[in-house]
């Protein structure tokens, strides 16, 4: 069995990211692969050419801005398996607010640009399909990307001006896979903020709304 880690990235990650990586342990005959570049659907095309060219089995998909629990991977694939799935995301939030899962429940294409809904809530603990999701931490089958390169070509370039995630997601449910969500594999998300009155007053109102909730 062969996974391949795949990171696009600019030339530097965070110290947070690099302690995760190192601290994963790995499945099988793991390779990490960085493919640097100012455009993340160019270094994702290239990643996804190279795990196809190489026959590798799964790739893991991490952001260069993730922070994860060492046995990530050792629970995302026993997840795969046992469900006999071929797309999975763990749960991580936006870096900005409202915080919200970078999840999508409703996710169609138009002319005039995409159309989605977020997810809100988190529909309880463990698995739920979603209709895309952002490319933090994705393990799929090296099949799903054989597959949507057959069909469409393109993988992960970029439709309607939309994010190359949410592309690719269109386009392997357009080949009949699901993706699905495990609300247990929780990643972090490394961002900035900037303390200000109206930052504090949004933490504040959030903790005073959940105390009386």
């Amino acid at each position: 069995m062969k996974t391949l880690i795949a990171i696009p990235c600019m030339d530097q990650v965070p110290a947070l990211f690099a302690q995760s990586l190192a601290s994963l342990r790995k499945v099988g005959d793991c390779q990490i692969a960085f493919q640097m570049g100012s455009l993340v659907y160019t270094s994702r095309n290239e990643l996804a050419k190279f795990a196809i060219k190489n026959e590798f089995d799964y790739v893991l998909w991490l952001d260069s801005d993730m922070v994860f629990d060492d046995d990530l991977l050792e629970r995302m694939m026993k997840t795969l398996q046992e469900n006999d799935l071929d797309m999975l995301t763990g749960l991580y939030f936006r870096r900005v607010l409202p915080y919200s899962p970078v999840l999508f429940d409703e996710l169609t294409v138009k002319k005039a640009g995409w159309k989605w809904t977020e997810f809100e809530t988190i529909p309880g603990k463990g698995l739920f399909e979603v209709g895309g999701c952002g490319f933090g931490c994705v393990l799929m089958t090296t099949d799903v990307l054989i597959s949507v390169q057959g069909k469409h070509r393109q993988m992960f370039q970029p439709i309607n001006n939309g994010g190359e995630d949410l592309a690719f997601c269109w386009r392997a449910r357009d080949c009949g896979y699901k993706i699905m969500c495990d609300s247990e594999l929780v990643c972090g998300h490394v961002g900035y903020a900037v303390i200000n009155d109206v930052f504090w007053r949004n933490c504040r109102e959030g903790a005073n709304n959940e105390g009386t909730g």
